[in-house]
């Protein structure tokens, strides 16, 4: 019989604005990650089947928050700024890691590196409702710690 399975509770989302962590962006309440692969197909004259290639082409993700401080208009004008191409925000390198922290006491850590972003939509779904920030992102690669 399997072990506890991961759940949300013991996933750990943190990101660092050049290798600083932002420490104040707490209140996460989903994140996706989604390695991009396709799959090459051809066939060839004397084949009964075609020959297939996987080809990786990066990650995608997105991190839904609610917020508690005015800390992710900080994130999101370095983001801003960066794609600007602002004196000096062009340095800025942007990483995610979320820490998986297994019930059977495993750790791993994906560190999604050198993050570039899209849309970021703010929403305020009625009087009641919490502020809501999403961080639409994407890099090259992740590496495992």
């Amino acid at each position: 019989m399997a072990g506890p399975r991961l759940k949300g509770q013991e996933v750990d989302v943190h990101i660092m604005v050049n290798g600083v962590h932002q420490s104040t962006l707490t209140e996460i309440r989903s994140f996706s990650a989604e390695l991009q692969l396709e799959v090459s197909s051809e066939g060839y004259l004397g084949q009964k089947t075609n020959l297939r290639d996987e080809v990786f082409n990066g990650v995608s993700g997105q991190i839904e928050m609610h917020t508690a401080s005015p800390d992710w208009i900080s994130l999101a004008n370095a983001i801003k700024d960066r794609a600007m191409r602002k004196a000096g925000a062009t340095l800025t390198v942007i990483n995610i890691m979320a820490v998986l922290n297994y019930p059977s006491g495993d750790k791993k850590r994906m560190s999604f590196n050198d993050c570039s972003f899209g849309s970021i939509p703010v929403g305020f779904g009625s009087r009641s409702d919490f502020a809501t920030i999403s961080l639409n992102f994407e890099c090259s690669d992740y590496v495992i710690l």
